[in-house]
């Protein structure tokens, strides 16, 4: 199998962002779709991109698309897919994700167990067994239709990417770290002279993200992943991708981070959570209220995942914490940009002044809007 197509699944909004990032890896193949992104690729660049993507949810390998209206159909076709160039004899293939919208096969069920049968019915005719143990690696199966387009695609990551391995601990309204990269990635902030800012980070996502995107820390070096275990892919592959990771490294570049909360507790896992990362030395936390945030250089940028109404606090309070906010950005921060993310509809009344632009996102399944606004450049820039 010399050429595949990868799949790069994005929460909703994120997709241009994923898009992006593969362009700067160097793929030029690229399309995007809502809630994914395809790619040509090779089975080396599995690893690449599971260590590389910061914004993506997972990676699968494209089996297939077709369209299929009739048990029948979904059948045949799955079954005429190349299996075997993926699965070894002894493949564990669970389909473990089944999707319809607005489509003829609507039973989840039903799909679930045609798809299997297609793929062990493809593996008899190669590899002349009755019966597959399926004690081996692990290969879930994924199958998406909607309007009677099936996709199917197996799973190479296992583990989702946000799932970086520095956040053992959360509190109670915790945002992923691809969607906290996102945000970071939107802000345009890459580290350098102009400081970052945080000051509701909770257990401190955003700013160990930041951390991570101006030392161009992969986010994916440190964690297993279920396609090493894979036989078609050699562990040179992997070595090669983590040392390429490792090689990129920049723990000299200058990033000036503040990170603050009220919850003493919250900024204890945040710290705890930064030191895991390998980034506790360029964020400095500070426990203090939001009123008493103050002005670390004259320009900036501030990223905040501050809490909502449907989350931590009722709306008037919300509501009030927002007049809070504006009033000391365009007082203590005059010249800094800002980008807020919150579900509030009324977000911009209550900061007392209307964004530059306004990203529609998803936080845990909540509608949310990602609320951006421009500062100043430094005048040496």
């Amino acid at each position: 199998m010399e050429r595949i197509t990868l799949i790069a699944t994005a929460t909703m909004g994120v997709e241009s962002i994923v898009a992006q990032e593969l362009k700067d890896l160097g793929y030029n193949d690229i399309k995007t779709f809502n809630g994914r992104v395809e790619y040509g690729a090779e089975l080396k660049d599995i690893p690449v991109s599971n260590i590389f993507l910061r914004c993506a949810d997972r990676v699968y390998i494209k089996m297939g698309e077709f369209k299929a209206t009739s048990f029948e159909e979904l059948f045949e076709k799955t079954k005429e897919l190349p299996w075997n160039e993926i699965l070894p004899s002894n493949a564990e293939f669970p389909v473990s994700w089944i999707s319809s919208v607005k489509s003829e096969l609507f039973s989840k069920s039903d799909c679930q167990k045609i798809v299997k049968k297609a793929v062990v019915e493809n593996l008899k005719g190669v590899y002349n067994h009755e019966y597959f143990p399926e004690d081996g690696a692990l290969y879930r199966i994924k199958v998406q239709i909607n309007n009677d387009v099936v996709i199917i695609s197996i799973d190479t990551s296992g583990e989702p990417l946000h799932k970086r391995g520095y956040r053992n601990d959360n509190n109670d309204a915790p945002i992923k770290e691809t969607l906290a990269a996102a945000m970071v990635k939107l802000s345009r902030w890459k580290g350098g002279e102009r400081a970052f800012m945080d000051p509701m980070c909770g257990t401190g996502t955003i700013p160990i993200e930041a951390a991570m995107i101006a030392r161009n820390i992969a986010p994916g070096a440190n964690r297993r992943f279920a396609a090493e275990e894979w036989h078609i892919i050699s562990e040179k592959s992997w070595l090669d991708a983590r040392d390429l990771a490792y090689s990129k490294e920049d723990y000299s570049a200058n990033c000036n981070i503040y990170a603050s909360d009220i919850d003493e507790d919250v900024l204890e896992l945040a710290k705890r959570n930064a030191a895991t990362a390998g980034v506790d030395d360029c964020i400095k936390f500070e426990k203090k209220h939001i009123l008493e945030t103050e002005k670390p250089s004259e320009y900036g940028c501030l990223v905040t995942n501050p809490p909502y109404g449907e989350r931590l606090l009722d709306s008037d309070s919300a509501e009030r914490l927002y007049r809070q906010l504006g009033d000391i950005c365009s007082m203590r921060l005059p010249k800094w940009s800002y980008y807020v993310i919150t579900s509030n509809e009324k977000f911009q009344e209550n900061f007392g002044k209307k964004a530059n632009k306004n990203r529609k996102l998803y936080n845990g399944g909540l509608k949310c809007y990602y609320y951006q606004y421009y500062g100043e450049k430094p005048k040496n820039k």
